[in-house]
């Protein structure tokens, strides 16, 4: 029994200890979770400047929690209001690249930014140390400002040194007294390798020294016809002229390839039979062709003035070689909807002038929101086609006037022709219908209209088919009674002309008849 009380009391102990060391556990842990608590004297630790007159800022987050002697001259009466937004509003003129937000510092790390000359202090440090942001504003030792000075200087020098243009400083006497890398390149590029560079590059440096301007300037290179371009600015310094020169060669080659691109157009415009006018976003006249001349009788010094779109229209008006508008006023309304119609693309009438002549004339948009014009003589076109309708006119005319009723078929059996009397016999007429009648219409209004006969369906043959194309004739008749001799020719580019007339006194030869009346009676 006495053993079973000495195994209660070891454990009663083992449970003690164990319940002793969750406990500290659990202490230690809830210590190392909570934030640690800044230690006594923190904040004016961080108080503290490199001098009395030190202005120092402390934030946590945008809310200011303390400051220093030096920064009371910036927060005056407003301790309880002042934030970072505050504060960058005075600051940020004065020291260019303050942050927006006190958190960017967390992210980056410390920045030095330089005061303007504007500044009260030559620099502000700003910085973020264990959740609380501090700005100071300090004036640096004469030691450390000309250690930042030099610093400066060695990094203005090496950027010019090596930037990718030729800069150099020349004296009052033309004598190249500094240059930069890139200068001392083409020097050798053009001179050889033994240059002395104290020999001017460039030459022709009167002009931008006097207008102050950049000015395009050529070196020739060596053994060649080519010339290098630049454009060449130059300051007036203590030192002499500081000079920059940057490569156009590019720019010069696109506009020698422009130029000449042009010229190749103004030829090629020369030859053509139509005339040109093209009017820039401005609406003036910016390339014409000489045919255009020719076309409108306005002089060569008028058109080669630029003259605007109106100008332009106003004196095509004046010579009478446009149509006469109806009043001023509407002539103002046409210009307006063909400038329109221009400027989209559908601008398209044919011009009848008084002298006879009739122009076609179109408008088209160019790029850039240029507009041209084509004038286009068609008068002979004109003329030729108002003599082949006259003919045709003619022709029908005479065809109306005929007994014989005749219809024409194209090869894809498609009617071209017919004639008033086949309007009278069949009751139809082919031109009252946009639809295009066919061999199959008319077989069926002929089968309609007729006595059974199996001439339809030759005819229908004849009409498609290319071979065994001999003209054949056969007798129908109406369902009225009233015969009717049917002829059947081929004709010229494959058509076929189908044609019904009375029957004469004296019968057809046998071997010429397809289908004979009594054939039909069977």
């Amino acid at each position: 029994m006495w053993v079973t009380d000495i195994m209660q009391q070891i454990l009663s102990t083992d449970w003690l200890v164990l319940a002793t060391l969750c406990a500290a556990t659990a202490a230690t842990a809830v210590w190392w979770l909570s934030p640690n608590p800044k230690p006594k004297g923190f904040e004016q630790d961080l108080l503290q400047g490199d001098g009395r007159s030190d202005a120092v800022f402390l934030f946590d987050d945008t809310t200011l929690i303390g400051w220093s002697s030096g920064a009371r001259r910036f927060i005056g009466e407003q301790a309880e209001t002042f934030s970072w937004a505050n504060l960058r509003e005075q600051l940020a003129r004065s020291y260019p690249g303050l942050p927006q937000s006190p958190g960017f510092l967390k992210d980056v790390g410390p920045l030095v930014l330089s005061g303007t000359a504007n500044a009260e202090s030559r620099e502000a440090l700003c910085e973020w140390i264990d959740g609380v942001t501090r700005v100071q504003l300090r004036s640096t030792t004469s030691e450390e400002h000309n250690h930042s000075i030099d610093q400066e200087l060695t990094t203005l020098r090496s950027a010019v040194h090596q930037a990718p243009y030729p800069v150099w400083l020349q004296s009052d006497d033309g004598a190249v007294t500094w240059s930069n890398l890139a200068y001392d390149d083409l020097s050798q590029k053009i001179r050889g390798r033994n240059v002395d560079f104290s020999e001017p590059l460039f030459t022709d440096l009167d002009d931008p020294m006097a207008s102050g301007k950049p000015e395009r300037i050529s070196i020739p290179l060596p053994e060649s016809k080519k010339k290098l371009w630049y454009n060449i600015s130059t300051t007036e310094t203590e030192s002499g002229w500081l000079c920059h020169a940057v490569d156009v060669n590019a720019v010069v080659d696109a506009e020698i390839a422009q130029r000449n691109f042009v010229q190749t157009l103004a030829k090629t415009f020369a030859q053509l039979s139509i005339g040109l006018a093209i009017f820039d976003r401005n609406r003036q006249l910016v390339l014409f062709n000489p045919v255009l001349i020719d076309l409108t009788a306005l002089p060569a010094n008028f058109l080669s003035s630029r003259p605007n779109l109106l100008t332009f229209f106003d004196r095509l008006r004046d010579q009478r070689m446009m149509p006469e508008p109806k009043n001023y006023s509407s002539w103002r309304h046409q210009m307006a909807d063909l400038l329109e119609a221009a400027a989209e693309g559908r601008y398209q009438e044919t011009w009848s002038l008084p002298s006879g002549s009739v122009y076609s004339v179109s408008g088209r948009p160019h790029p850039d929101g240029a507009i041209a014009f084509l004038f286009e003589d068609i008068t002979a076109e004109i003329t030729l086609t108002r003599q082949f309708r006259s003919e045709l006119e003619m022709g029908q005319s005479i065809m109306d006037q005929m007994d014989e009723a005749i219809a024409v078929f194209a090869n894809d059996g498609t009617m071209t022709f017919s004639n008033a009397a086949y309007h009278d016999l069949w009751q139809m007429d082919p031109d009252g219908s946009f639809a295009k009648i066919t061999i199959m219409d008319s077989s069926r209004v002929w089968q309609d209209m007729c006595a059974a006969t199996p001439a339809w369906g030759e005819i229908r043959d004849f009409v498609a088919g290319s071979e065994n194309r001999t003209a054949w004739w056969a007798d129908v008749q109406l369902r009225s009674g009233t015969p009717l001799v049917c002829k059947v020719s081929a004709i010229q580019n494959g058509a076929t002309m189908v044609s019904f007339r009375s029957p004469e006194p004296a019968p057809a030869p046998v071997d010429q008849q397809r289908f004979a009346i009594t054939k039909q009676g069977k």
